[in-house]
């Protein structure tokens, strides 16, 4: 199993590194599943509007509820998430490499692209994970030993992909 994580601190941008090694490895050819977030601030609200790609083209969801400037807790939709989800489960044969934006809170309760993750495993695909720091612990519980830190430049993630994608095929 190839299964690499990476996390950095600072509001989006682990979605900002996972969005340019998504952007590099499809300018590669590499075949991808998965999901690429954008946040998009919006100077009415405290909280941004997110947004998750589905790769490789496309369509983009709006997985948060707008709650009001007042909002403080998860604006997260899981219906909008559940949705994608479904969506990245029917791209994943066929794929070089699955991409997952996020190892959030769905993800920590054993939810959202986990029965992905674990598929992407028995397929023998390559995993890439963007994980926050609230949810880490938990990540690494699930991931078990197998779990890869990687560096936090583009350049080194995109080198782990394209050589777990080589590995894989050999």
């Amino acid at each position: 199993m190839r299964l690499a994580y990476v996390t950095l601190q600072g509001r989006g941008r682990t979605d900002t590194l996972i969005a340019a090694v998504a952007n590099q490895l499809q300018m590669d050819g590499v075949r991808l599943a998965g999901t690429v977030q954008s946040n998009i601030e919006r100077p009415d609200r405290r909280k941004c509007d997110m947004d998750l790609m589905i790769l490789p083209q496309g369509p983009i969801v709006r997985i948060s509820e707008d709650r009001g400037d007042l909002a403080r807790g998860c604006t997260l939709d899981s219906g909008a998430l559940e949705q994608s989800v479904a969506e990245v489960q029917q791209r994943l044969s066929g794929s070089d490499m699955l991409i997952v934006n996020k190892f959030g809170k769905r993800e920590a309760e054993g939810k959202g692209l986990v029965p992905v993750i674990g598929d992407a495993v028995d397929l023998g695909i390559p995993i890439l994970v963007g994980v926050n720091g609230l949810n880490l612990a938990a990540f690494l519980a699930f991931a078990g030993e197998e779990a890869l830190a990687l560096p936090t430049d583009v350049a080194s993630v995109v080198q782990w992909c394209r050589q777990s994608i080589v590995a894989e095929t050999v």
